[in-house]
């Protein structure tokens, strides 16, 4: 008998980040947050300054795994596509240009939302109007928009306007997060799209709105990053992301697969 040989998108020592990105794929589709087959999550390739991981292209996010994602450069070669589906272009272009930039970034998060597109939508952008947007306070950045992505030169604009910050408004189109870690993208994530909800949600009831200083958004803010960093570079457990992947073993156990 022949004995079973994984295939090199597994056998090459990247399961655990594999894991952890199909994890992010399926929770963004079971929080409602991902579009049809668009929008893309990306980590890098651990190990490979100049490799991501991203979703097959014409797959929804809960058909996503731990070994169907494609293994891409940064110029646009397909190392490994288990399915043969390839890669959306406009995906590449945003993705790459951020990793390529930010070694610090491990995984880039992107979503059309329908709060979040209607937030970056609003002149004013994201408000610091509750506990979960003030931790975004001076640490969001907004790019315009260009069209789709799918010319590569809008690349060094993007970055450059992302700078050194982890959250950004993509203006009139979405939202994108980098992180760390998966977890980090996929938590920053969630508290934006929960920021953008209650945005729309204080705006649509013509209430008055309770105002805060701008001492108070930083000191939140600040209280946020120090909770981040105590995870990303002190190495406390992460018992929030264990817990969303103790869900996602119950519902959907294959993303592991």
């Amino acid at each position: 008998m022949t004995a079973h040989v994984p295939p090199p998108s597994i056998k090459d020592g990247t399961r655990q980040a594999r894991i952890d990105l199909a994890a992010a794929y399926r929770l963004i589709h079971r929080l409602g947050l991902d579009d049809s087959i668009y929008t893309h999550i990306s980590a890098r390739l651990p190990g490979a300054h100049d490799r991501f991981l991203i979703n097959p292209y014409g797959l929804r996010f809960e058909e996503v795994t731990a070994s169907n994602l494609v293994t891409v450069d940064i110029d646009g070669n397909v190392i490994d596509d288990p399915m043969n589906l390839g890669i959306n272009p406009a995906g590449f272009t945003i993705h790459s240009a951020v990793h390529a930039a930010r070694t610090d970034a491990a995984c880039v998060l992107h979503t059309h939302t329908v709060a979040g597109v209607a937030v970056s939508c609003q002149k004013q952008g994201l408000l610091p109007l509750n506990q979960w947007s003030m931790q975004f306070t001076d640490r969001l950045a907004y790019h315009d928009y260009e069209g789709i992505a799918l010319d590569l030169d809008e690349r060094e604009r993007l970055v450059a306007d992302l700078g050194d910050k982890f959250v950004m408004v993509l203006r009139n189109h979405g939202m994108l997060t980098c992180g760390r870690s998966v977890s980090e993208a996929f938590k920053l994530m969630h508290n934006l799209e929960r920021s953008c909800r209650a945005q729309l949600a204080v705006q649509g009831a013509g209430a008055e709105i309770v105002p805060l200083s701008a001492s108070v958004a930083r000191k939140t803010a600040g209280q946020y990053a120090t909770f981040y960093d105590s995870i990303e570079l002190n190495g406390v457990p992460d018992i929030e992301w264990v817990a969303f992947k103790r869900m996602l073993e119950r519902s959907d156990p294959d993303f592991m697969n």
